[in-house]
């Protein structure tokens, strides 16, 4: 039963990536209107049959917006964690390759860069670059910063593992064989670094989706018009601060709840990775 409830869920949150990966990627022919046409004889309407979850403040539909939005997100996620786990290995290889000295160097810029808060640190970087960009401009800073920031704890785990194989039988019986550093690189320490690769890989995508998610919130993530799940929350979050009835405006939630499966999602059909 344990197992069929697994697989259930696994099948589930497949089913639903699957949905929003061709949606978002699609949302040029799903969408029913463009995310910056503005519907000025409706703004701030409630959802309709013209309208799926409404209009915002601007008379913007905000379906088609959500979609256009996942394309930004789940595009920009994937590509933040394949710039971090490039770093770490990078990093990593390289304080498990290079000697003491170099171990060292690089172990205490790793511990150091673990120790501060990782997220008021993306936000302090973020406020420090310039706000006033394109979105174009805002979407790459945002993907550059995700992944030069995020490649500490990736980096740990790679050294650990590059040097659990270096100081393995094989690799001892083919330095004694005569093999170059080259070959046993390419022979036996990147066929046995994937799978850790692959497992850093599948860890930082759902963080780097929240942590766009917290970007767009401040408003340090892309710029208007352009639209993210980040940047939709913030019509949720005027309307909580403001103080007006949240549940009579439900449909402000839709952002806030496709980030949550989505993230749960990656975390079921991923578990070992994630959790690893």
């Amino acid at each position: 039963m344990r197992r069929l409830a697994v697989r259930g869920a696994r099948g589930l949150a497949w089913a639903f990536l699957a949905v929003l990966f061709i949606s978002s990627l699609g949302a040029g022919w799903l969408a029913p209107a463009p995310p910056e046409k503005q519907f000025r004889e409706a703004p701030n309407s409630p959802p309709s049959r013209a309208f799926l979850l409404g209009t915002d403040d601007l008379g913007r539909d905000r379906f088609s917006r959500l979609l256009h939005g996942g394309r930004i997100s789940l595009l920009l996620a994937p590509s933040a964690a394949l710039l971090a786990v490039a770093c770490a290995a990078l990093v990593g290889g390289m304080a498990a390759f290079g000697g003491r000295r170099v171990a060292g160097l690089l172990t205490g810029a790793t511990d150091l860069t673990l120790s501060l808060p990782w997220l008021l640190l993306l936000i302090g970087v973020r406020a420090a670059l310039p706000l006033d960009v394109s979105p174009p401009v805002s979407v790459g800073i945002t993907f550059a910063i995700l992944g030069l920031l995020g490649w500490a704890a990736p980096a740990r785990v790679v050294q650990t593992g590059v040097a659990g194989i270096l100081s393995s039988n094989y690799v001892l019986a083919a330095r004694c064989r005569g093999l170059s550093w080259t070959r046993i690189m390419v022979r036996h320490v990147l066929p046995n670094t994937r799978p850790v690769l692959a497992a850093q890989f599948w860890s930082s995508v759902p963080v780097f989706i929240l942590a766009e998610a917290n970007l767009g919130l401040l408003g340090l993530g892309v710029t208007e018009p352009m639209p993210s799940w980040g940047t939709l929350l913030r019509e949720l979050e005027s309307c909580l601060t403001s103080g007006q009835p949240v549940l009579a405006q439900y449909w402000l939630f839709a952002p806030a709840l496709v980030i949550l499966f989505a993230v749960l999602s990656l975390v079921v059909v991923f578990p070992s990775e994630v959790n690893s």
